[in-house]
């Protein structure tokens, strides 16, 4: 297993992870295929600004390259201030088997080592068992419920908080 930087390539992985109904239901529905391969052009764009990290979680498989999800550190706005996010996604067929907490905590692991980082916001939906079980073990701070508008919908969510500099 191992993790690494999204590539030209990963609109394959990109479609299979955003236009999946189950992988979307907590974010608004499965997108088209062409935003979630248009997707893959704004997080390299990100990377290359160096405003975030994304990054690929990669397994030992039979097929080279397997790719089970994804992991990405975000800079923007939250409340009107500069912050920063954190989103994860495990493909159906990979989840329960701890691929996500090992591959948050590596780019939590890689934001600590680096000062442009500081204090993490993650938002899972109040009904997203496994990603609020999985802030929770990280030692994210649970701020609240409230709601979110994300993709013209409105969401109600758990806002947790991870400051790396403690």
């Amino acid at each position: 297993m191992r993790l690494r930087d999204v590539e030209p390539g990963d609109s394959p992985a990109y479609v299979r992870m955003r236009c999946d109904p189950a992988m979307m239901a907590h974010l608004g529905g499965p997108y088209s295929e062409e935003r979630a391969e248009s997707q893959v052009g704004r997080d390299l764009a990100l990377v290359a600004s160096g405003a975030g990290m994304v990054k690929m979680i990669v397994v030992d498989s039979p097929v080279p390259e397997t790719v089970a999800g994804t992991v990405a550190l975000w800079r923007h706005e939250i409340d009107g201030a500069a912050a920063a996010e954190i989103g994860w996604m495990v493909l159906p067929g990979h989840q329960g088997q701890g691929l996500a907490r090992w591959a948050v905590s590596g780019v939590l692991d890689e934001a600590r080592r680096d000062s442009r980082w500081s204090v993490v916001h993650a938002f899972p939906g109040v009904d997203n068992a496994p990603s609020n079980r999985l802030c929770r073990r990280l030692g994210f701070t649970l701020a609240g419920e409230r709601e979110m508008s994300f993709r013209d919908q409105l969401f109600r969510i758990n806002h947790w908080v991870l400051d790396l500099r403690g």
